[in-house]
């Protein structure tokens, strides 16, 4: 069985995309802390401004985790670099293990954050 040889190119390039989807996240993020805003600023029913308050609580703590997961790439990007700087493109298997369990953190933050904004979503379309 011949070993299948991943470059630090395509780690990096993974890094980037996952780099750009969390940053659109953050960008949305800021788009619903607005909405709520607004929100807070029409409803007065106490059970209305509890739904708000999950929402913003849940929008702190997406926002928390978009932060730890910005740090970790870097940390993996800092590895990848000392890699490269020894002549080494191909990785060792821990930093690759490292990646893949990145990578099912990431699509694992995905659905929860895809579940979330639907939840939202139709929130506002109710209140709205």
């Amino acid at each position: 069985m011949e070993k299948e040889i991943i470059y630090n190119s395509n780690l990096h390039f993974e890094h980037k995309q996952w780099q750009s989807e969390l940053a659109f996240w953050e960008d949305e993020l800021k788009t619903f802390k607005n909405r709520l805003s607004e929100l807070i600023t029409r409803w007065t029913a106490k059970d209305i401004l509890v739904k708000l308050e999950h929402y913003q609580n849940e929008f702190i703590l997406h926002g928390g985790v978009l932060e730890d997961l910005q740090e970790e790439i870097e940390e993996h990007e800092t590895r990848i670099a000392g890699q490269s700087l020894m002549g080494k493109d191909a990785l060792d298997i821990a930093i690759v293990e490292k990646h893949l369990k990145f990578r099912n953190k990431i699509e694992t933050q995905r659905q929860i954050y895809e579940d979330l904004k639907k939840e939202f979503f139709r929130f506002l379309n109710k209140y709205m």
